[in-house]
């Protein structure tokens, strides 16, 4: 028998998705890889002979509060899937290309919220994962003249979202993950350079999400758990 079987496997992940206009050429393709993240996790994990006995998705859509206000960060809840995916799908359809101006964007913002997400504590074997999709650079979270509407609750420095990466709200250190997908820039490959449970896919601005790397974020998902 194997040392794994019988074993009950929760997974959350959070998928921080920008959806800044210059995202235009490729959002659809990230979308599409967003909805089908049940599909093929679930048929991954049965290759590896284990089964998810809960598996809930969520979903952040970034933009940029020094240029959109109140539209540049919408939150969903963690939808259980299969269960919820019909409100999963709706929510992920609502996801558009627009604004943002010009780069940077705020991801490290994104990033904070989804690092205190409430992550599930029950299942043998937890995996809380976050994953990251962008083609721009990233505001530094100390960038003078917030506006309006820009949450008080944000770390005000890059180490203090360090210590949030390194302390804030996981069951356990093992079981978190952050994959990145965004260019080569600030503040992603220091991310993955300094942090631990950390991955970066550099990305090429105006390609998107190849099958390859695709494929790739996947496997480090399932190798993980």
């Amino acid at each position: 028998m194997s040392a794994t079987q019988g074993l009950k496997y929760t997974v959350d992940i959070v998928l921080c998705i920008d959806s800044t206009g210059s995202m235009g050429s490729i959002i659809g393709r990230v979308k599409s890889s967003a909805l089908k993240f049940y599909e093929d996790v679930s048929e991954k994990m049965a290759e590896k002979d284990k089964v998810i006995d809960s598996l809930r998705l969520k979903v952040i859509s970034f933009r940029d509060y020094f240029v959109d206000g109140k539209d540049a960060m919408i939150e969903s809840e963690f939808f259980l899937l299969p269960k919820d995916k019909e409100a999963f799908t709706a929510f992920v359809e609502t996801i558009r290309a627009d604004g943002g101006g010009d780069e940077p964007e705020n991801g490290l913002e994104a990033l904070a919220l989804a690092i205190k997400s409430e992550w599930a504590t029950t299942g043998d074997r937890r995996r809380q994962i976050i994953v990251i999709w962008t083609d721009a650079s990233a505001h530094p979270l100390e960038k003078d003249g917030k506006p309006s509407g820009y949450p008080k609750n944000m770390p005000s420095n890059f180490d203090e979202l360090a210590d949030m990466w390194d302390g804030q709200g996981f069951v356990n250190h093992a079981a978190k993950r952050l994959i990145i997908y965004a260019p080569d820039a600030y503040a992603w490959t220091d991310i993955a350079t300094n942090w631990e449970m950390a991955l970066h896919f550099p990305s090429k601005g105006g390609e998107g999400l190849a099958d390859i790397e695709y494929g790739e974020i996947l496997d480090q998902i399932v190798r993980s758990v």
